[in-house]
């Protein structure tokens, strides 16, 4: 067991719960258009936002799966900018942290 693997086990249990959502996001998109033009123009402004919520996860994926990379080849919980250890504190509350408090702000 690693010092952050109970950061690991939430980082995992967040994953596996955008996954599940971003995969109900590209369901939602890959619905036909209605034959209707005035439907037409709701589903695209949907489908829009929901490009955008579909963006957003998958960002937020992305930066768990380095995190997660990060805490099995040793160096999560080191800041990317100074090299000085991130607070223990920081990266409850951020888990994806890359960088300490001082380099983050």
């Amino acid at each position: 067991m690693t010092e952050y693997s109970d950061l690991a086990e939430i980082l995992r249990k967040r994953l596996a719960d955008l996954l599940e959502r971003a995969e109900a996001v590209e369901d939602d998109l890959r619905h036909p258009l209605e034959a209707d033009s005035s439907e037409q123009a709701i589903d695209l402004a949907d489908d829009e936002a929901l490009a955008g919520v579909d963006d957003v996860l998958r960002q937020e994926i992305g930066q768990i799966r380095a995190a997660l990379l990060r805490i099995e080849n040793g160096s999560y919980g080191t800041c990317s900018s100074c090299g000085k250890p991130i607070a223990r504190a920081r990266l409850e509350a951020r888990p994806i942290a890359t960088r300490c408090i001082e380099c983050a702000e």
